[in-house]
């Protein structure tokens, strides 16, 4: 059945520039983009903006809440539960495939993929590779341990590694879990106990060996990686995205531009714990100072990674932030220097190249996937959009 989604504007990636014209959506792919289009259902949209489906790459769909002392509290299997308002709230956002950062294992994917929960298509991490002591290990100086930090269950295995041949055989078992991408932290972090985000992690031989294994099965690595040292080597070794970026300097900007590394910015991940504290949640105080450190610095940073040209692809660290609220990253990246259409592109084709989706989704083209996310507002004032309808594979989820 020919579906004719009729009387809108459409947003076109190629010329970053809106224009009206008609989608035909048939099966899960759209088959016809114009004027005047014909079909057997016609879905009237006038007034409305069509965007290309929208992307979050780095989410955390296991996560709820940054009251770590409170999750304590929990069945450790309620945040399965959790997943499926997360992933829901995901999808009426908008947003319709996603890169799971850590958390989400091969159940919850194929509990979407198979409709018995909704949610976006999902790439997944399963865990994060860290050194001892780095971003990923939960050990506090109480000698107890947050595993919702390290995996450490069925389908998720323990990811604290040191050396060249833990790190390779990591990877595999990774793989094995059904990793579509792997993870490592280059440094430390911002919510970790034990850590500082200003130094680096692992060195150029652990980061070459996991690149050279990943590559081996087809993997790109993403990379948490917030110190100025850790960004380096992260790009040095052949990683992909660096993942927040925080601390930037000229040479790695110069790095990223000259190896094609992608800058996936999360720029609403520390101001994200600061509310979270502000509302109550226990989150340590170490924590709480370290990410209202690194807010303006970090807005810095992606400002200067914008000038120079950088490519980037829209990321939100959702988890850390309320799941739903995705979108503030748009308003974020568009005050930090970066064009509102250049924003719209980062959101969708440059995030479906980042996760090797570009022939498949990512823009409104003939032939590509009927992933579409409907808005009403002005779609270049961000904060103003609503959510008007969400298409996942040629069929309406939201609205």
């Amino acid at each position: 059945m020919r579906t004719v989604l009729a009387g809108a504007r459409i947003f076109d990636v190629e010329a970053r520039a809106f224009s009206s014209s008609d989608v035909v959506v048939e099966g899960d792919r759209i088959v016809e983009v114009g004027p005047d289009l014909d079909g057997d259902v016609s879905v009237d949209l006038t007034g409305r903006t069509i965007l290309p489906g929208l992307i979050d790459t780095h989410v955390h769909v296991m996560i709820s809440s940054l009251d770590l002392f409170g999750s304590m509290q929990e069945p450790y299997s309620l945040r399965f539960f959790q997943a499926i308002g997360n992933l829901r709230a995901t999808l009426e956002a908008g947003i319709t495939s996603i890169r799971d950062a850590g958390g989400a294992d091969l159940g919850v994917k194929t509990a979407v993929e198979r409709g018995l929960i909704s949610g976006p298509h999902m790439q997944i991490a399963i865990g994060m590779l860290s050194q001892t002591g780095g971003h990923g290990d939960g050990w506090l100086p109480s000698g107890m341990n947050l595993r919702v930090l390290e995996g450490d269950h069925p389908g998720a295995p323990k990811t604290i590694v040191d050396g060249p041949e833990e790190v390779r055989k990591k990877v595999r078992e990774l793989v094995r879990a059904g990793a579509d991408v792997i993870k490592v932290a280059t440094s430390g972090g911002v919510l970790s106990p034990r850590d500082d985000p200003r130094h680096a992690h692992f060195d150029l031989v652990e980061l070459r060996s996991l690149v050279a294994e990943a590559s081996a099965a087809g993997l790109f690595v993403m990379a948490h990686a917030q110190a100025t040292d850790g960004i380096k080597n992260a790009v040095r070794a052949g990683i992909r995205s660096i993942e927040h970026g925080i601390f930037l300097d000229d040479e790695a900007i110069e790095l990223m531009i000259a190896n094609g590394t992608y800058l996936v910015p999360t720029l609403v991940a520390p101001t994200g714990v600061s509310k979270a504290a502000a509302a109550g949640a226990r989150i340590p105080e170490a924590s709480i100072q370290k990410a209202n450190e690194v807010i303006e610095i970090h807005r810095q940073s992606f400002a200067r990674a914008v000038q120079a040209g950088v490519k980037i692809a829209m990321g939100t660290d959702t988890g850390v932030t309320p799941h739903g609220d995705n979108l503030e990253e748009l308003s974020l990246m568009a005050s930090g220097g970066m064009d509102r259409r250049d924003v719209l592109v980062a959101a969708t084709q440059s995030a479906a190249d980042l996760l090797g989706l570009g022939t498949e989704v990512g823009s409104i083209t003939q032939g590509k996937r009927a992933d579409l996310t409907v808005i009403s507002g002005d779609p270049l004032e961000f904060d103003d959009w609503a959510i008007s309808s969400v298409w996942k594979s040629g069929i309406q989820v939201v609205g």
